[in-house]
């Protein structure tokens, strides 16, 4: 963190020290700002990149950095108001829409203000992340022989194969595709199972991204409610049964928003209901390596119960390493096979070898369990921290429901409670929440909110977090 502070730092005080050069003048060299600015020479070097990329600077090998020459005058703003008709025009006839409502998947992707408290963040904290770990891997994968041609489509043999163990069952390597994270799995998924105008079955409340993902594709998510043992069987049943749908999506594991783990009674329930639909089941196995320290053995994937295809299974490494770190696996038993295939083939061709070369570094490596490890004892920290201070400060926000593994808790809102005027009045105190909202794809029981502990710098900024929030909430609600 200081090494990136120390870089925005020496790009604002170079570029305001660029007009005492004239255009093409030359820059102090990288020694005499290491020396004059106390700082590293990797710091000097990210901030001459950053000025060059910005047009302000340019660099050449050997000789230094000079003043960029001014740019030539600017061209004159086009009228681009005819798009607006090339947009809209016959758009209610069309069955997959050209237009995206990503509203929901933002909430949780954009950073808050510098300043405020991010309890809305989905990703660990960089300093949760394991960073040295992964830019070793990084630099490792770089000299493996043939690091840099094209892998095979399918991804590399042996990370499938990893993906594989960890499912376990008796899914094997030539079941397991390596794709770009699990939103991309997922919409692989969506996009081979259901047709345009066709229902899915979703969970309620579940995660927005999913949801946008399905209505991109032009299918229509219809909910089926959860409860703190996972979705309900009967209503599942009953939803297949009205609707005809051919696929449920479901995260059976630290479910996204609630925390709930599907009860060992529905889990072959589950799998004989979608069986009987001649449905699919799309398992996304989010979270399973973001577990707390005192979860005790879970449970295994839906996918390695099932012998006769009905599940496509999504996981990922991002969750549990960086955004950045984008390497995910989508398994499926049977012809389904071929189509996932097939449609990541057209899409996206294949996930860069350098970064599956560096996934397996990682996950071989001696850091990677003791990452897991860490990561484990500091989110049922932060955990209870969050759980404690709700209680202490703000009781009316203490969840029923306090998961063993994920990143967030799942408050309901007090009778009559205003989540919108709520997660407004808490960025004007300094703490960023997430709406309950957008998790629901029909009319919701209740308002909710989700609070990340996640994303924060430790326990002491989620002390603080909480208290802005008991703020916001006298702000909101009155008292």
């Amino acid at each position: 963190m200081q090494e990136r502070s120390s870089v925005a730092d020496l790009v604002a005080v170079l570029r305001r020290e660029l007009d005492r050069y004239s255009p093409g003048g030359k820059l102090p060299s990288s020694r005499a700002l290491v020396d004059r600015f106390r700082v590293s020479p990797v710091t000097v070097s990210r901030a001459l990149a950053q000025l060059a990329a910005e047009g302000l600077v340019v660099t050449r090998p050997g000789a230094g950095a000079f003043r960029a020459r001014p740019r030539p005058s600017a061209v004159p703003v086009g009228d681009t108001s005819w798009q607006e008709v090339a947009l809209s025009a016959d758009g209610a006839a069309d069955l997959v829409p050209r237009s995206v409502d990503a509203s929901g998947v933002l909430v949780s992707l954009a950073a808050p203000p510098p300043g405020v408290v991010e309890f809305n963040g989905g990703y660990l904290h960089p300093s949760l992340q394991p960073e040295r770990a992964m830019s070793a891997a990084l630099a490792r994968a770089g000299r493996r022989p043939g690091a840099w041609g094209r892998p095979p489509m399918e991804g590399l043999p042996e990370l499938r194969e990893w993906f594989a163990r960890g499912i376990g069952g008796a899914v094997t390597a030539a079941e397991v595709l390596i794709t770009a994270g699990g939103q991309s799995a997922l919409a692989t998924a969506l996009r081979a199972l259901a047709p345009p105008g066709a229902p899915v079955l979703v969970e309620s409340p579940t995660y927005p991204g999913m949801l946008a993902i399905a209505r991109a594709a032009g299918l229509r998510p219809v909910p089926v409610p959860v409860d703190a043992d996972g979705v309900r069987p009967a209503l599942l049943a009953d939803a297949f049964r009205a609707t005809g749908a051919r696929v449920f999506v479901c995260q059976p594991l630290f479910q996204n928003p609630t925390g709930a783990v599907l009860a060992p009674e529905r889990r072959g329930e589950v799998l004989r209901i979608a069986r009987a639909a001649g449905a699919f089941v799309v398992e996304d196995d989010f979270v399973r390596r973001l577990v707390h320290e005192d979860a005790g053995p879970l449970p295994a994937p839906l996918a390695a119960d099932d012998p006769d295809g009905v599940v496509v299974h999504v996981c990922s490494l991002t969750k549990a390493t960086s955004p950045s770190f984008r390497v995910s696996a989508l398994a499926a038993h049977g012809p389904v096979l071929e189509r996932l295939r097939a449609i990541q083939v057209v899409d996206t061709f294949f996930v860069p070898r350098p970064l599956q070369e560096a996934a397996l570094e990682l996950v071989g490596s001696p850091a990677w369990p003791r990452h897991l490890r860490a990561v484990s004892a500091e989110l049922r920290a932060r955990r209870d921290a969050m759980t404690s201070a709700l209680r202490l400060r703000l009781p009316e926000l203490s969840p029923a429901h306090v998961p063993s593994g994920g990143y967030h808790l799942w408050p309901r809102l007090p009778e009559g409670a205003d989540e919108s005027a709520l997660t407004a009045a808490a960025l004007r105190a300094g703490v960023a929440i997430t709406p309950g909202r957008p998790y629901f794809s029909a009319e919701p029981p209740a308002a909710h909110v989700r609070l990340s502990f996640a994303a924060v710098a430790n326990t002491g900024e989620i002390a603080e977090g909480v208290r802005r929030l008991g703020t916001a909430c006298r702000e909101a609600w009155g008292g």
